[in-house]
Order: C-alpha cells, then structure tokens, then sequence
C-alpha cells in the first residue's frame, strides 16, 4: 500500500533565506486552517510534523478522504524525487528536447542516465551543476532542466504533505503568493 506525499517545492528559495521563508508559509497554512500549529508524530521520515487543520479541505481538489498524516517542512539543499518509480525523461531547458532515459516498455537506454545522475550527485554536493543537451550541444543548469511527471526538483525549501488528498490548482497558486510570489512545482510520490 505506501505513503503518499506531495511536496511543494520552493525553486526561488536560497540556502539563506529558506528558514525564514518556511516559517511565513508555515504561518500562511496555520493561518488559513489547512494545518495546525501544534507539532504530532505524523509525518514519514520525520519526528513531528503539523497535522492537518479544521479548514483541511480548502487545499484540495475533491474531499475523497481525509488526510490521514500532516506537513513536514524540508529546508537545505535537498534534491525532491517521487520516491517509487522514476523519470521517463529530462527536457532540455535550451531546446526543449526529450532525453529519454528509459524505453516504452521501462527498459533502461543505457548510458542515458548518467550525466544526470552525476550531476544530481555534484548539485547535492555543491549546489551547481549542468547537463549538456545531446541534442542541442548547450550546458544546462541542472534545476532548469524539465523532468517527465515534475519527478524531480532541486531547492531549499519543500513543504511535504503526507497522504493527502490531490491540492486543488487554487490552493497551489494562493500557496506561491503566500510565498512572495515565488516559483513553486509539485513534486509527488509514493514510498
């Protein structure tokens, strides 16, 4: 069965000013009564996390079911992945093109992964890295690049909710303002 997660990842936030930017969306979802403010053993992964508030059902798309786990706020530099699975292919921020990484049928065309996976390594290393397009011939930095299924993300910053329903497309853009209007994607899975 698994967890699920969403994770709304804030790709404008750096390393220093995460922290901060996490405690005003913590406050915007406390606020607007999606989570609540007190801390509970009810996050993967996480000792405490916030669980989810009387107003839960304004940050989704359809009241399927109740959430069953809260919020766990991820500041640092993390690279954001939907856990089981994985990227069909990257787009080239350059050209758009497709790198395919596996086949129709989920075989692995080889050596397609590589620079990729080099670079994901380097860029939780040091925070900068790039992949050069096999189509185009251009470097590109590796947090610009598109991932089949917003796979992955590369920030500083993720709010991870576990086991809740879809977020309404509503709720996501009210969250990137509360956020100072920064660029967020929603990276989800399953673990």
């Amino acid at each position: 069965m698994g967890s699920h997660f969403q994770t709304v990842v804030d790709l404008d936030a750096t390393q220093a000013d995460a922290p901060a930017i996490a405690a005003r969306g913590l406050d915007w979802l406390i606020g607007q009564g999606i989570v609540r403010a007190e801390r509970t053993d009810c996050v993967l992964g996480a000792p405490l996390g916030h669980p989810p508030g009387p107003r839960w059902a304004d940050a989704v798309g359809a009241e399927d079911w109740e959430p069953t786990d809260g919020l766990n706020i991820e500041t640092g530099r993390t690279v954001f992945h939907g856990g089981q699975g994985d990227a069909a292919f990257a787009a080239c921020p350059h050209c758009s093109g497709r790198v395919d990484l596996y086949t129709d049928d989920w075989d692995v065309i080889e050596d397609a992964y590589e620079p990729f996976g080099k670079a994901i390594d380097t860029w939780h290393d040091t925070g900068r890295a790039a992949v050069t397009c096999p189509r185009c011939r251009r470097a590109g930095d590796l947090t610009a690049w598109s991932w089949d299924g917003d796979y992955y993300a590369f920030g500083y910053l993720g709010f991870e909710f576990w086991d809740w329903p879809a977020f309404s497309p509503g709720f996501l853009e009210r969250f990137a303002r509360a956020l100072g209007g920064h660029r967020t994607v929603l990276v989800g899975g399953k673990l």
